[in-house]
């Protein structure tokens, strides 16, 4: 494996329907519940709620990266994140992720979207799941 630039850790029990996860540098610590809609009380977070906020974060941090190389100003974009637990007809689950990103800086459409095709080339998160589960990418409002 490549050396790594930065390494996150956490320690799980309990798996997602009464666990609790923390990361070992304590920044974060939650409880994990299933979701009222799966059969469970909504009490504490799901692995789906912490997926859209990493998925969006990392997907954020690629905007304004792509956006300096282009000088685009892409540091204010708002992204709505949706991680959609589906049955994959087996028993087994798979994900499906939708992001509406919103860039008030840019209102080019054109711009825009090709701003966040290069950002989904480039993040991380898109990069892991690219072939494994849907994405679907809506900018300004316009479907890619």
């Amino acid at each position: 494996m490549t050396s790594a630039l930065y390494t996150a850790q956490a320690y799980v029990t309990g798996g997602r329907a009464d666990g609790h996860g923390r990361t070992t540098d304590g920044r974060l610590e939650v409880d994990l519940r299933q979701p009222k809609e799966l059969g469970g009380d909504g009490e504490g977070t799901n692995p789906e709620q912490l997926f859209a906020i990493g998925y969006a974060a990392c997907f954020a941090a690629s905007l304004a990266l792509v956006g300096r190389r282009k000088q685009l100003r892409a540091d204010d974009a708002a992204i709505d994140a949706k991680v959609m637990l589906i049955p994959a007809g087996n028993g087994g689950f798979k994900l499906g992720v939708e992001l509406e990103i919103g860039l008030p800086s840019i209102a080019d459409t054109t711009q825009a979207c090709d701003l966040v095709r290069v950002a989904h080339q480039v993040c991380p998160y898109s990069n892991a799941t690219r072939g494994n589960i849907d994405v679907a990418l809506v900018v300004n409002g316009t479907r890619l």
